[in-house]
């Protein structure tokens, strides 16, 4: 069975603007073509606005949606000056996806008529075509570059191809009709016996560089590498007739098979099999698209992860084999060993973009390499949760395209399926859907004692710990330089030839100055008695990166990440440490040091006094000692009667800097200060705090 697939992602390099023009233009134009196509498919008025499931909208908004994504993107780049329809573009904007399989949302909508949204849609077909045509052009298209919207928009649209046959495909028989355009395979086979292939070790390098000439989403730029275990993988994806035990078998009653979401899940939906397969009198049958067909064993079960997790836990009690679904990176190896080579224009080996038919197919019709069904067919269910690559960057018109998906409730699915088009069908593609999701989506499974680990994906929000993570590694503000760096650069220029074993970085918040201090010294030691500040500086130290929001204006938030590669400090996380503790009673372990670095500390000290007699024992004879404060002394954080400074005393001024001369004098010299070092705190973009404090060094008498 062959038709003509939809245009490939158009490769955005060259020289010649016209050509590049009218190659962008037809992609645009078969894809909205494609889209008003699929929509034929619905047989009444009645079905754009009857939800198919209740935890989503009706497919009016689906349709209006896409096109007012290309009006509110292409505004944000100039691209448009002015608003089609204000009122849609408000409506249609946003609610895609529900955010949990039981978060239900019954609000009231107003809207508008199919007439009026398919009219709208032609509008704005017209108006793109003349933006196409005329908008100023330079190449190569990059994603810095305007028309980068006009693309994202065309792929936006051929996710919604894939993501609105889903719902077209849950909703009533009775409002859907059968289109030519949109026939499923008719080839009937047998399932094959399914066997595992042996799938040798292999190292895998993922993430593209901004300098590629074909459109990506946010999520695949960057950078991962790993080394992957061998494992065995089966050959087939689980066909409709290798799952029909699992559900005889009252896979869906045995609870101990299930994940605890996957308990949650089942408990709230009662599932007892497969969404979309039927029970009947004369046996099971399978919801398609706009059809219900006699169950067609052979082709690959649709499920979601918690169904496909289920089966893997069930065939591993039966085969006594460690089952699993694949990472990512095992999928990745799959790919490569098997040759599978990225789409080009002629017809795909692989029942993939729309190239063949419009549903799965037998899963032993497409062969690649040693396995069937690498790509296409059904997308696969991995273990892995999206996560950011190292050195992801969100792209500014789309911020919250991947983000909201970095929550570990999004597992990726890797392969495309039949109707996965455009990027969809790209290897690079990372689509992470939440694991109670449908999508055109099976799975196949593999068998490995490696432990799946998840990488970190978490955007740390808190606003005192983002602010932090900015004020010790993020940007400069207003050319002041960044504050723990050139605290930790005075320090190491006062030790001279001093000996420089140990240091102490005390009050350390999230470990910048920790860092940099391990530069000069063997060994150092951050304290502080804030466990969310230090976390930040441990997950440095572990992970080698941190990711954090900042606030921008309002609700809008900037997305920021920072690795100690890119500061020069990745080599030395061997020679710090990072502990909570009280400074005002630390144990008594912590001594023996050739510095203790004092910063913005002693004005939150309960008592400092406390803290400042007892610093002599804790530092080698010639050592040094760093403090530097701001002196805001407020009775929040130290009793008026425990300031050291800042008040009047025997009627004259009586400084801190008066006061830490008087408590230190006894066991240390000033040999350096005072002197004013600068910082700033970002609030908001437009709202910074500007602060001196002031620094002395002070070295431990003989």
């Amino acid at each position: 069975m062959t038709k003509k697939g939809n245009l490939r992602t158009p490769i955005l390099d060259g020289a010649d603007v016209q050509q590049m023009r009218e190659r962008i233009a037809n992609y645009f134009n078969t894809t909205f073509d494609c889209y008003e196509s699929l929509y034929e498919t619905l047989a009444l008025d009645e079905a754009f606005f009857k939800k198919a499931i209740p935890l989503r909208h009706p497919l009016i908004f689906y349709y209006g949606h896409t096109a007012t994504f290309f009006v509110n993107k292409l505004l944000l780049v100039g691209l448009l000056k002015e608003r089609v329809n204000p009122a849609f573009e408000s409506m249609f904007a946003i609610g895609v996806d529900e955010m949990s399989w039981d978060d239900l949302n019954d609000e009231h909508y107003d809207w508008p008529t199919v007439s009026e949204v398919r009219a709208y849609r032609l509008q704005i077909k017209e108006l793109l075509n003349g933006v196409i045509a005329q908008a100023p052009l330079s190449l190569p298209i990059d994603w810095k570059n305007p028309w980068w919207a006009i693309l994202m928009g065309i792929e936006h649209e051929q996710i919604h191809i894939e993501t609105s046959s889903v719902l077209i495909r849950q909703q009533e028989l009775s409002l859907v009709r059968p289109r030519e355009a949109w026939r499923p395979w008719t080839e009937q086979a047998s399932a094959p016996k399914n066997e595992l292939v042996p799938i040798p070790a292999g190292a895998i390098v993922l993430g593209k560089s901004h300098d590629e000439r074909i459109y990506g989403w946010d999520n695949e730029y960057g950078y991962h590498g790993s080394e992957v275990a061998e494992f065995q993988a089966s050959r087939y994806l689980v066909s409709n007739e290798e799952f029909l035990p699992f559900v005889e078998g009252g896979g869906y009653g045995d609870h101990e098979r299930w994940e605890p979401e996957g308990r949650k899940w089942l408990n709230f939906t009662k599932a007892q099999h497969p969404t979309f397969w039927i029970s009947c009198p004369e046996g099971w049958q399978l919801r398609l698209m706009t059809e219900v067909v006699t169950m067609p064993w052979g082709w690959p079960v649709e499920v979601n992860y918690h169904e496909a997790k289920a089966f893997c836990n069930w065939k591993a009690a039966q085969s006594g084999q460690s089952v699993r679904l694949p990472t990512e990176d095992e999928w990745y190896r799959l790919y490569e060993h098997t040759g599978v080579a990225e789409l080009d224009s002629t017809q795909a080996d692989a029942n993939i973009h729309l190239d063949h038919g419009a549903s799965p197919c037998a899963v032993n019709r497409f062969a690649h390499g040693e396995l069937y069904d690498v790509v296409g067919n059904v997308w696969q269910w991995t273990e892995t949760p999206i996560y950011p690559f190292e050195g992801f960057d969100v792209h500014p018109i789309y911020d919250d395209f991947t983000t909201p998906t970095y929550d570990g409730q999004h597992n990726l699915i890797k392969g495309g399926s039949w109707i996965a088009c455009g990027n969809e069908s790209r290897k690079a593609a990372r689509y992470g859907f939440r694991r109670h999701f449908f999508q055109q989506a099976g799975f196949r499974y593999v068998v490995s004692e490696q432990p799946v680990s998840a990488s970190d994906s978490h955007y740390e929000t808190d606003k005192m710990l983002s602010e932090y993570a900015e004020f010790h590694y993020g940007d400069r503000y207003f050319e002041v330089p960044n504050f723990p760096q050139t605290l930790a650069q005075l320090a190491i220029r006062a030790m001279g030839d001093r000996p420089a074993g140990r240091a102490l970085d005390l009050g350390c918040a999230v470990g910048r100055a920790t860092f940099e201090l391990a530069r000069h010294f063997d060994h150092v030691t951050g304290i502080d008695f804030s466990a969310r500040l230090i976390k930040l500086g441990v997950q440095l130290a572990q992970q080698g990166v941190i990711r954090y929001t900042i606030a921008d204006e309002g609700e809008l938030v900037l997305y920021k990440e920072r690795n100690l590669q890119d500061l020069g400090l990745a080599p030395l996380v061997e020679k710090v440490a990072f502990m909570q503790g009280d400074a005002c009673n630390l144990k008594p372990l912590y001594t023996g040091y050739d510095l203790v670095l004092a910063a913005n500390l002693i004005d939150r000290l309960y008592d400092p006094a406390l803290f400042l007699d007892a610093l002599h024992q804790r530092i080698n004879a010639g050592g040094l000692l760093l403090v530097a404060s701001p002196y805001t002394w407020l009775q929040e954080h130290t009793e008026r009667k425990r300031w050291i400074g800042g008040f009047k005393k025997d009627g004259e001024s009586f400084s801190t800097l008066d006061g830490l001369k008087a408590t230190l004098g006894p066991h240390f010299e000033l040999i350096d200060g005072p002197l004013e070092v600068p910082f700033v705190i970002r609030e908001t973009r437009r709202k910074f705090q500007h602060t001196l404090s002031e620094v002395t060094i002070w070295e431990r008498k003989h």
